[in-house]
């Protein structure tokens, strides 16, 4: 059997990351060969994940990224089990290369393509084993979205200062000259961190899914079935009025400025470069 040395361990473990004992255990096992002994730590991740497939992941961060030129943005998060890991710095570099693998994949919305992105012949689902290998906790990428716009506009992400919330939210104008504006710019930040506070369930209120408007309605026409039936409807539509302006995006009231909607607050940002904006999506991701 092949000398195993304290300087084979040590480089194994600055190769891998993992714990001297791991290292040690690793490479006895592959009699001192390297290359087997990364591959029997990577197994240990991998066995790990499945061990623990029914863990829940209520912990993790949120992170953003944007190109260059403003066209592309993406938003993701990557949960865990606990808040130890989630503030560990193995946890946080992964997460940080989550966004570049975001920002990489050819998909705009689906977890898996961003699992099977490769950079520098890597995998994100390699990036993860050997996180999990490190930490014993299960780990996944909870969510993930990219905006990528089409025609003028601009695209304002924003993620709190612990990270455990972020939000991204696309903006379509008249022109290019009012994307690039201060103020259109500073508006689309405010909208961004607006949502983050509010969490708003659909942009307008065509947004909100049928179902959840019937339960409502159901909901509140039962709270008032005793009153009489000619003032019913009017009660349960100022009830439903309230619904909206509590859950739909531009029928919000601004948190920077609750004697205006979001609608008139982009809508009057818009009007000071002369031209027009609409907000075409958000999305919003929380973990913990």
């Amino acid at each position: 059997m092949a000398e195993i040395t304290a300087a084979l361990v040590v480089k194994l473990r600055k190769m891998s990351g993992q714990g001297m004992m791991d290292c040690k255990k690793a490479l006895e096992e592959a009699n001192g060969n390297m290359d087997e002994a990364m591959a029997i730590l990577r197994k240990k991740g991998l066995a790990t994940l499945a061990k623990r497939a029914e863990r829940e992941t209520s912990q993790g961060l949120v992170v953003s990224r944007e190109s260059d030129e403003g066209k592309t943005a993406v938003l993701a998060s990557l949960c865990c089990e606990t808040d130890f890991v989630a503030n560990s710095d193995d946890f946080a570099a992964a997460a940080a290369k989550l966004a570049d693998y975001a920002m990489a994949c050819s998909a705009d919305d689906r977890v898996d393509s961003v699992l099977a992105t490769e950079l520098d012949g890597v995998k994100y689902s390699d990036v993860l084993t050997e996180l999990v290998s490190k930490t014993g906790e299960k780990t996944l990428v909870g969510d993930y979205a990219k905006f990528r716009l089409d025609g003028p506009g601009l695209i304002s992400t924003y993620v709190h200062f612990n990270s455990k919330v972020g939000t991204m939210v696309q903006i379509g104008t008249g022109d290019d000259s009012t994307a690039a504006s201060e103020q259109m710019k500073r508006t689309g930040a405010d909208i961004a961190m607006h949502i983050t506070a509010t969490k708003p369930m659909a942009l307008d209120k065509g947004s909100v899914a049928p179902e959840i408007v019937e339960r409502e309605k159901s909901i509140y026409a039962e709270q008032v079935q005793n009153k009489p039936a000619n003032i019913v409807g009017k009660i349960v539509e100022g009830k439903m009025r309230k619904f909206y302006e509590e859950n739909c995006l531009l029928e919000q009231k601004f948190v920077k400025d609750d004697t205006k909607t979001v609608a008139q607050v982009l809508e009057e940002a818009a009007k000071q470069t002369g031209s027009t904006a609409k907000i075409a999506r958000f999305v919003r991701f929380d973990v913990g």
